[in-house]
């Protein structure tokens, strides 16, 4: 059965790749949305299998589709992708000198069954400079990072330590997504 991979996310092609199995990206837009009074995870979960569903409708049959997504939460509230520089300053100075929280999930689906999981991530900051901020975003990375940074780049030096999963920070939980794999019987146990 051939795996495609709902993203067009090259950290997440990359941290499939590392699980060694061939796969096609096969990259779907959804609405982004938070719905009213929905929480982290639900919100987390809803677009990894929304992700996967679409992927799954337009790819058909034969076919196995993993979506996934990872959104950054900090003080009970998403951080999204930041719209502008001022929206980037605001996201990174309240991961300043704090920890936060990272979810990813990942939802597989086939013609037969779907399965999702979700892996949350303690991330601690350190603190950061108004001028580090402004640093880091004329880098370009933060522009397109949901919380304003990634912690594979320029962004990891901000961070004093995680508890949890790193690669699920990335962007793709390695161990559970193999887990997964290995469930849909696309891994042989090892």
């Amino acid at each position: 059965m051939m795996l495609l991979l709902a993203s067009q996310s090259p950290r997440r092609a990359e941290l499939l790749k590392q699980i060694g199995i061939p796969f096609s990206q096969y990259p779907v837009d959804i609405d982004e949305t938070v719905l009213a009074h929905e929480n982290p995870d639900e919100y987390v979960r809803r677009m990894a299998q929304e992700k996967s569903n679409l992927g799954y409708k337009r790819a058909g049959a034969k076919k196995l589709v993993l979506g996934a997504d990872t959104i950054v939460v900090a003080q009970g509230n998403i951080l999204g992708k930041p719209k502008d520089k001022t929206d980037a300053m605001r996201m990174l100075n309240i991961l300043s000198d704090n920890t936060h929280q990272v979810f990813t999930a990942v939802t597989i689906t086939s013609g037969k069954q779907q399965k999702t999981i979700v892996v949350e991530t303690q991330v601690c900051f350190g603190p950061l400079s108004t001028l580090q901020m402004a640093w880091y975003w004329k880098t370009g990375e933060p522009q397109d990072k949901a919380g304003s940074y990634g912690i594979q780049g320029l962004g990891g030096q901000f961070v004093k330590h995680i508890n949890g999963s790193y690669s699920a920070v990335v962007g793709l939980p390695l161990y559970q997504t193999r887990m997964l794999l290995t469930e849909f019987g696309i891994l042989n146990e090892c």
